[in-house]
């Protein structure tokens, strides 16, 4: 089947047994395809735009509401819908680093991380991970002395991933929040492995700034994510927009800045929607997930020759 003259339709799904556990939490869900069907036009949510003519206030479809809903899913303050987990690190990183400044990350993190640093201008240093691949609440201490001694300055934020894309290991992500929060530094929780595929308390890992992705883990076309937040941050990584035209005199009501005015519309965000009722309900099975993963990881290592470098027993279906 063509998609079009020169673009063949992918039937990976359809014609194949897909084990790779990285792509198993963005199959979209059947209500999800719907939607991408239905609202698959450039402005299809846009034609319900009123004032104050922002997405996050669209009552139809119920976008707004569906912001309310993902806050308090991750038990945060307050939610915005980003195209993918990389824009909510640009977003937080553009608000809080200056040219210059050290900013904190793990030996394990994202490459996107990184360059989110690397346009705010900022220098991304990292903790390292210790024997057992493990970023830790003690390397991460040792790792902010060592940067205020070097910079004479506290680093204004800290990023950490719940679970890493190398080897998907959950880390003891509220002890490192712990230890920067007694330098007062901020923590962004990458959790593109872990929203929308385990249970997520943001409040109980104490993070300032959750950030997760849709087309990842959220059965969401890509690309897709979302930014949360406590109410102590929003209004200034949601800042409205203060330009105004020199010439014209415009100025353009409640867009915020780090979101460009609006972020996800059509198929992303109403895809989005329409998974969100599945994925809420599938991260109260996830012992069970944890489980069938075991089942594999343990038949692969009846093979000689196999090993495994991630955590064992395992604790997430992301396994090296």
């Amino acid at each position: 089947m063509k998609c079009g003259v020169d673009i063949d339709a992918r039937d990976i799904e359809e014609m194949y047994i897909n084990i790779d556990p990285i792509q198993a939490g963005g199959r979209l869900t059947a209500d999800a395809m719907k939607a991408a069907i239905s609202f698959g036009d450039g402005y299809s949510v846009c034609d319900n735009c009123r004032r104050p003519f922002r997405l996050d206030y669209i009552q139809n479809p119920p976008i707004a509401q569906f912001h309310a809903d993902l806050a308090a899913w991750l038990n945060m303050d307050a939610v915005r819908v980003i195209p993918g987990a990389r824009r909510g690190f640009q977003a937080v990183a553009s608000t809080y680093v200056e040219k210059g400044d050290p900013v904190i990350v793990t030996a394990l993190a994202h490459y996107t991380e990184f360059m989110a640093v690397e346009a705010a201008g900022g220098i991304p240093l990292e903790i390292p991970k210790d024997a057992k691949n493990h970023i830790t609440p003690d390397a991460a201490a040792e790792k902010i002395e060592a940067v205020i001694r070097e910079f004479s300055r506290t680093p204004p934020l800290l990023f950490v991933d719940h679970v890493d894309y190398q080897y998907g290991n959950v880390h003891d992500v509220a002890g490192i929040v712990k230890v920067a929060h007694q330098y007062d530094i901020p923590v962004l929780v990458n959790g593109a492995y872990s929203v929308g595929i385990m249970p997520v308390d943001g409040r109980a890992l104490g993070a300032d700034f959750v950030v997760g992705s849709g087309h990842k883990s959220m059965a969401a076309p890509a690309p897709s994510g979302l930014l949360a937040t406590t109410d102590e941050h929003a209004e200034e990584v949601f800042r409205v927009t203060k330009a105004k035209g020199d010439v014209t005199g415009r100025t353009f009501g409640i867009k915020e800045v780090e979101m460009m005015g609006c972020t996800l519309m059509g198929v992303t965000v109403v895809g989005m929607m329409a998974s969100f009722p599945h994925v809420r309900e599938r991260v109260k099975n996830w012992e069970s997930e944890v489980e069938h993963s075991q089942a594999v990881t343990d038949a692969l290592l009846s093979i000689e020759g196999t090993k495994v470098l991630s955590d064992y027993p395992r604790r997430h279906t992301l396994t090296r």
